[in-house]
């Protein structure tokens, strides 16, 4: 019978085998042991890897005219995405962190009064819906801290979870400047590193390695520019209406509209409601101001998705919508960018493979 080892031969089989099985072991306890350390940074290294590579065209236009002195360009290039992303963030971080600590203080022990304010006389003058809404106003402002009471459970573990997220808003801020400064070290080293992930795609997908490679680097591009980067301006523009305005509790709010403007809701679920909110309490000028900027701020998205979305790019809104929901809930603030690009991406690799074809259309509408 052939194939069945005998005598010395099974010897010499067993302890092959057994000299395999060691090496693939050690193997494996060497990728999860350094998958272990690594583990706490995966979020930080997967955003400055999208950065780098959304930014890279730019920053090799700088490179360029400063007579390819990369270092340099990298510098000048990370100081500015800090100065653009961490500056509002900061400016915002004081809102935030206290309209979390103020809720979660008042329905903390649920024993504290909740009150809300009556409504202004204008409210009563409103045509069709102003004696209405101003009756039901004025019933809440004297009830709700009754009605509220029967949810000291559900009230206690909200309180908990807003403090909890107003601990850690300073880690997401730490997060960010890491992966900035990170994605600038990469910056300069970007040809030596789009080398070796070259070859890693080709050891996997071998004669459509680079079509893969390709296919990355232009989804990562276009979803981090024309969804991330667009969520970006909108949020940093809607949160300087707000603290210009007096708007309270800007910073939570100003993570909402990024939250929604991720999901591709936009920002006029929490726009209109401060609009409202400014015509009651403020003069008309500013409240028509407010409403201007507002206004510009909910389709300035319609001009800017038609120049950075890349036209090769097209995933159905509720992958994105999951990817952010999914991030956030295992990474936090950062889980929102990093999420949703992870899950596109998986989605594009996975159509291209069911239809291998569609890489080069791809490619060629990119080009």
């Amino acid at each position: 019978m052939t194939g069945v080892p005998t005598g010395s031969n099974k010897g010499s089989f067993i302890h092959n085998a057994l000299e395999t099985v060691i090496r693939i072991g050690i193997v494996i306890l060497l990728a999860v042991w350094c998958f272990d350390i690594v583990k706490p940074f995966i979020g930080v290294l997967a955003w400055a890897v999208i950065i780098m590579i959304a930014v890279r065209s730019l920053y090799e236009r700088l490179v360029g005219s400063l007579g390819g002195r990369r270092k340099l360009a990298s510098v000048i290039f990370t100081v500015l995405m800090l100065i653009a992303l961490v500056t509002p963030t900061l400016a915002l971080m004081d809102t935030l962190v206290e309209g979390a600590q103020q809720l979660a203080q008042e329905f903390g022990d649920g024993d504290g009064d909740i009150e809300i304010p009556l409504p202004p006389e204008q409210v009563a003058e409103w045509p069709i819906i102003g004696s209405r809404l101003s009756e039901i106003w004025t019933q809440a402002s004297g009830n709700l801290t009754a009605a509220l009471a029967r949810f000291k459970p559900q009230i206690k573990a909200i309180s908990k979870w807003l403090l909890s997220a107003a601990a850690s808003a300073g880690f997401a801020v730490l997060s960010f400047v890491m992966a900035i400064a990170i994605s600038g070290v990469l910056l300069v080293n970007a040809d030596k590193g789009e080398r070796v992930a070259e070859r890693v795609f080709v050891r996997l997908a071998d004669d459509l390695g680079e079509a893969y490679l390709e296919l990355t680097k232009s989804t990562i591009r276009s979803v981090a520019q024309g969804i991330l980067g667009v969520a970006l301006i909108q949020t940093m523009l809607a949160g300087l209406g707000f603290l210009v305005a007096g708007i309270p509790g800007a910073g939570v709010l100003a993570v909402v509209v990024l939250f929604l403007c991720i999901i591709q809701l936009g920002p006029t679920l929490v726009l209109l409601p401060t609009v409202i909110y400014l015509f009651m309490t403020a003069d008309p000028l500013p409240a028509f101001a407010y409403l201007a900027w507002s206004i510009f701020v909910a389709l300035i998205d319609n001009v800017l998705k038609p120049l950075l979305l890349g036209r090769g790019v097209n995933v159905p809104v509720l992958v994105v919508f999951l990817g952010a929901i999914g991030g956030f809930l295992s990474m936090g603030i950062i889980g929102l960018f990093v999420g949703s690009i992870v899950l596109v991406l998986g989605y594009t690799f996975l159509t291209a493979w069911l239809d291998e074809g569609r890489i080069e259309s791809q490619l060629g509408t990119e080009a």
